[in-house]
C-alpha cells in the first residue's frame, strides 16, 4: 500500500512538471499587418526599481488595428535580458515579434 502511494505521488509530480513545461514552450502566433505601425510613443521611464526591468511600450495588433500597450515593470530574471517587442517590414507587410526573456 505504501509503495502504491509513493508511485501515485511521484506520477502526479511528474505530470505537473510536464504541464509547466507545456506552458513555457507554447508556440507563438505570427501576426502580419498590411499597414505600417505608428511611431512609438514617447514614454517617461520611471525611476529604477530593485529586482525589476522596465519593458517599454509597443504597438500591438488586435481586431485589425493597432493599439498601444504601455510600458511596465517585469520581475528581473538573473542570467536573462529582455528582448523588446518589435515590428519588422517583410516585403509589403509588417510582421510582429513578441518581446520576452533571452538567455
Amino acid at each position: 500500500m505504501q509503495a502504491a502511494k509513493k508511485l501515485l505521488l511521484s506520477t502526479a509530480i511528474a505530470v505537473a512538471g510536464l504541464g509547466a513545461i507545456g506552458i513555457t514552450a507554447q508556440a507563438r502566433t505570427v501576426i502580419y499587418a498590411d499597414i505600417a505601425p505608428p511611431e512609438l510613443r514617447v514614454e517617461t521611464v520611471p525611476a529604477p526599481r530593485v529586482g525589476y526591468v522596465w519593458v517599454p511600450g509597443y504597438w500591438g495588433w488586435e481586431h485589425h488595428k493597432y493599439y498601444w500597450r504601455e510600458g511596465r515593470w517585469e520581475h528581473e530574471r538573473h542570467g536573462y535580458h529582455w528582448r523588446g517587442a518589435r515590428w519588422e517590414q517583410e516585403g509589403n507587410r509588417w510582421r510582429y515579434y513578441d518581446g520576452g526573456w533571452d538567455h
